[in-house]
């Protein structure tokens, strides 16, 4: 395991793994809960994930920009944009919107007014359960006129995600998934 996904992996951990009875986004009750953000927004997490999901777009076919999903995948496409930059390879973030602004410019994409027609983006994501999010980010994200290459998910919790993603025909590289927190 390489230095900076071992560390990664040891703050995720520490701060953002606990055992307990949780209801998550999709529904479902489970009995241990990854809240990413509370690794993710800290200085060295930012530094960390944004080297290792930039590393893991390697594994994708090429894109364009990064995409991240409303609200844990935003410090996550930040994080890679701005590592990108540092290895003299940018590439742009974009946030996609769970529901467009009710106010303002009303939009669902944030950030791509600078991308070209048809740019082939990556959706970032903090954790993954049934995939159910990270599909609907996929719809919005065509029907703004982007293509998607695949998905990276900081951690996959190995219950249906990774088949649901697949199924619709886009391949998901995952950093963690639950038996790096729980060996059953």
């Amino acid at each position: 395991m390489s230095t900076a996904r071992s560390r990664l992996v040891e703050l995720l951990r520490e701060r953002s793994f606990a055992r307990k009875r949780v209801v998550l986004a999709s529904g479902k009750e489970s009995d241990f809960f990854i809240d990413c953000k509370q690794t993710v927004l800290t200085a060295e997490g930012h530094v960390l994930v944004g080297e290792l999901m930039l590393d893991a777009l390697a594994q994708l076919p090429p894109c364009d920009a990064v995409a991240g999903v409303e609200l844990g995948g935003c410090p996550l496409a930040s994080a890679v944009a701005l590592t990108s930059f540092l290895r003299g390879a940018p590439k742009d973030a974009v946030y996609v919107r769970k529901e467009a602004k009710d106010h303002g410019s009303k939009r669902l994409v944030e950030g791509d007014t600078k991308l070209p027609p048809g740019a082939t983006l990556v959706i970032l994501e903090d954790v993954t359960t049934t995939g159910g999010s990270t599909l609907k980010a996929v719809e919005k994200l065509r029907a703004a006129g982007y293509k998607v290459a695949g998905v990276v998910t900081l951690v996959d919790r190995l219950e249906g995600g990774r088949a649901a993603i697949e199924a619709a025909g886009l391949p998901l590289v995952a950093i963690y998934t639950r038996t790096d927190f729980i060996q059953d």
